[in-house]
């Protein structure tokens, strides 16, 4: 089985269409962050992301989802869904609280002739300052969004914090 993680990303009708090709995980998720929030300075308020071929995802990916939402939420206007996720995916989002960020729909959507030609999104920064702060901020994210994560995530976020003071 390839460890090969592709975003493929769409825009139809001021929707943005997102659909993770493999494990969601901090190795994607800032070109993630960065696109959403380019879409967002172009006035995009809705985002669907697409977990059919995503088997699982990590923290990091989680939290850039809780981030996209709290943007929007921030905005005042906008919604996140996440459709076609498995149970694994599933009780993951549940179990740190973002059920209650975004809707989650796990059979997908009704028309999904409404969806655009996705197209692959620009690869990931590869520098390590980059990842830790998309890191941290994902995580600072999970607990925005649910503050009982912070139990779960105070050693990383420490971490993650001296890391970047050291890079600095």
């Amino acid at each position: 089985m390839s460890t090969q993680s592709n975003i493929l990303v769409g825009c139809t009708n001021k929707v943005v269409w997102i659909r993770v090709e493999g494990k969601g995980s901090f190795l994607n998720s800032s070109g993630l962050k960065e696109f959403a929030r380019e879409m967002t300075q172009r006035g995009h308020r809705e985002f669907v992301v697409d977990l059919k071929n995503c088997p699982v995802m990590d923290s990091t990916f989680m939290g850039t989802l809780a981030g996209i939402a709290l943007r929007l939420r921030e905005i005042g206007q906008g919604t996140l869904h996440v459709i076609n996720l498995n149970e694994r995916n599933y009780d993951l989002l549940r179990n740190l609280g973002l059920d209650q960020l975004f809707s989650i729909d796990a059979s997908g959507v009704a028309d999904e002739d409404g969806i655009p030609e996705l197209t692959s999104s620009e690869p990931d920064a590869k520098d390590r300052t980059t990842q830790a702060k998309t890191m941290l901020e994902a995580h600072e994210a999970l607990v925005k969004a649910d503050p009982e994560n912070l139990t779960k995530f105070k050693d990383v976020l420490e971490y993650l914090k001296q890391d970047l003071n050291h890079a600095e």
